[in-house]
């Protein structure tokens, strides 16, 4: 597999990331989730059959990045910006080692599986950018064999940035493949939708998210 997997994380710590589910649930809470979450996405990272690159949320937590997996991994921390400036140039810098071929999750879009990573990856062999569609109208995966176009001025966790996203790639003349839709968490609400679709689910990982998420959703 010669397509490199670049997993963006930030590091759970107490009333950091996840605002709105903490907003809605406590920060206790929101960490104890954001946990579960980023151990389901180390959980497909670790069976990861290419080269795996995890981008922590800033420098200082480079050490920790390069401690979460037994497997070898490379660490490119996020720089400041938002969202659209760090991938652009976490892209940049995976580019300039020699790679063609990125694919880009988060830490909180459990429903993805390896199978679908390499099913991405396959598609970037025919198509110059590949996204994945979240029920909230964001992506929770994200892959091109070329450089992306200027991502910044992009509505990032907004409703409307699969859309412009996709727009943007198309406006600069690249192919877009679209996968199969799923979900990410987000909000308060997203967890009853992550407890019914991982109610089936035997990774280990999963079914700890599962019987966690059963004590906050009816």
């Amino acid at each position: 597999m010669d397509a490199v997997l670049v997993l963006f994380c930030r590091r759970p710590r107490l009333g950091e990331g996840k605002q709105r589910l903490s907003r809605a649930l406590g920060a206790s809470a929101a960490l104890t989730i954001s946990r579960a979450l980023l151990d389901c996405a180390l959980e497909d990272a670790a069976a990861w059959p290419g080269t795996l690159v995890i981008a922590p949320y800033g420098t200082a937590d480079a050490t920790w990045a390069a401690g979460l997996l037994a497997r070898a991994v490379a660490v490119q921390p996020q720089p400041g910006g938002n969202l659209g400036e760090r991938l652009s140039a976490v892209d940049a810098a995976v580019r300039a080692l020699g790679h063609e071929r990125l694919l880009f999750i988060g830490s909180d879009a459990p429903s993805l599986t390896v199978p679908d990573l390499c099913a991405a990856a396959a598609a970037l062999e025919r198509s110059d950018v590949v996204l994945a569609a979240a029920q909230d109208g964001g992506v929770t995966l994200m892959g091109a064999r070329c450089g992306w176009p200027d991502l910044a001025p992009l509505p990032w966790s907004e409703p409307s940035l699969g859309r412009a996203l996709e727009s943007a790639c198309r406006a600069r003349g690249l192919s877009v493949t679209q996968m199969a839709p799923s979900y990410d968490v987000d909000e308060a609400s997203d967890l009853a939708t992550a407890r019914r679709a991982l109610a089936a689910d035997s990774r280990p990982a999963r079914r700890r998210l599962h019987e966690l998420l059963l004590g906050f959703t009816a």
